[in-house]
């Protein structure tokens, strides 16, 4: 079942996907200009730098991590958060077990084709 305009997610009912080695996340809810995501890293997890048209404003929810935005590199805890431009090289390295909730506008696509 999609959660696509769905005014409703319970996190109960999400199944979480593999995202990397270490690393997994659960689509909450979304429509076509905007996306939640939930990502849990393990200690050591790192979230490869990469790229991608969309926005992104991510909390981190727990754990501490080293988040790098187009070479800057900054130490975050609970509470702290950070913004992504469009196409702006970012990664992350979880320093301790965390976790990140991520937005995105618009959706990510990619992360919801098997839903579709």
């Amino acid at each position: 079942m999609t959660r696509k305009g769905s005014a409703f997610a319970f996190d109960r009912d999400i199944d979480w996907d593999a995202a990397g080695e270490g690393i997994r996340r659960k689509v909450l809810t979304y429509d076509t200009g905007v996306m939640m995501v939930r990502v849990a890293f393990e200690s050591g997890a790192v979230g490869a730098a990469h790229s991608h048209p969309h926005v992104q404003c991510s909390l981190v929810e727990q754990g501490v991590f080293d988040i790098t935005i187009d070479g800057r590199t900054e130490r975050l805890r609970q509470g702290d958060s950070f913004l992504v431009p469009p196409n702006a090289v970012h990664g992350a390295v979880a320093i301790e077990a965390g976790v990140l909730l991520d937005v995105f506008t618009p959706m990510r696509d990619d992360f919801v084709a098997a839903e579709a």
